[in-house]
């Protein structure tokens, strides 16, 4: 089988048939080290955020819902993603929840989160869930945003093979499907027996495997946790209305990963007009010139 090499010539590096297929995958490799060395620098000059406490506006995880629309004005707005070291210590108490990843692991994720190619797959394979994202999610009041970066980052940062069953049946993998989750959350949901025999748990990661099955739990999973968290149940919560609901999606967010950087993440992806178009916009058939 033909392969390619690299040639050099006038100060430009040029690919041509004949060398080992390796090639390739090195040439990718030092394009995605590239990308993260560009994310390292940018991050160097970048300060760190520092916990800030905002006295009868944070408050406690179980008050999150509780602040009235427009009480404060834009630009006296907190961040959400500051929390104190009492609700990190909280919710670490409550769920487990931890910091955030390693720098190096952070700078590998923000690395492929720029390499076009993989967000371009992954959005193609997102739009084929659009429906059922706003069907789920509208149905049980979740913001749809939320839903859709969640599975747009779990999509993008995939495995190889862990959505292949023979490989998820194995044990190999201990989250399964688009939205990456556990056996457990089906037990949590009451979906799935905590004494679940061999076949129950077979036909339980089948159902995660199975993309529209995996947004559908995905969608259950946040109204278990804003049931626990005593959010508001009767509207879809949303980051511009007011600071509290940005926070408790930060919230939700964070509990869904368990890293501490992963909700700032998310927060950015549910302001990506590419994500945003996909659930929200309509596409119309172009028209033929001779109508």
């Amino acid at each position: 089988m033909a392969g390619w090499s690299l040639s050099r010539g006038n100060g430009r590096v040029r690919i041509r048939q004949g060398a080992r297929p390796g090639v390739l995958s090195s040439l990718l490799c030092a394009s995605i080290i590239c990308l993260g060395l560009a994310v390292l620098e940018r991050h160097l000059r970048t300060p760190a955020p520092v916990l800030v406490t905002e006295p009868g506006l944070l408050g406690s995880i179980s008050s999150l819902g509780n602040d009235p629309a427009g009480s404060i004005s834009e630009g006296q707005r907190p961040d959400p993603l500051d929390f104190t070291p009492e609700e990190l210590h909280e919710l670490n108490r409550r769920y487990g929840v931890h910091g955030p990843q390693p720098r190096l692991a952070q700078l590998f994720t923000e690395g492929l989160d720029h390499f076009q190619p993989l967000r371009n797959l992954t959005l193609a394979r997102l739009e084929e869930l659009g429906p059922v994202i706003l069907r789920e999610s509208l149905r049980q009041r979740i913001n749809p945003m939320l839903v859709t970066a969640i599975l747009f980052d779990e999509m993008q940062h995939a495995k190889p093979g862990e959505n292949i069953p023979m490989a998820a049946h194995s044990g190999l993998f201990s989250t399964h499907g688009p939205a990456q989750l556990s056996l457990s959350e089906l037990v949590k949901q009451g979906l799935l027996p905590a004494d679940a025999t061999a076949e129950e748990e077979i036909a339980a990661r089948d159902r995660l495997l199975d993309p529209d099955g995996s947004v559908a739990v995905l969608v259950g999973k946040f109204v278990r946790l804003r049931r626990e968290l005593d959010l508001p149940d009767d509207r879809i919560l949303d980051a511009s209305r007011s600071p509290r609901d940005a926070k408790a999606l930060a919230t939700l967010a964070y509990l869904h990963n368990g890293k501490l950087d992963y909700r700032g993440r998310i927060l950015r992806y549910m302001q990506d007009p590419a994500l945003h178009a996909l659930i929200y916009g309509k596409r119309q058939a172009a028209m033929s010139p001779l109508i």
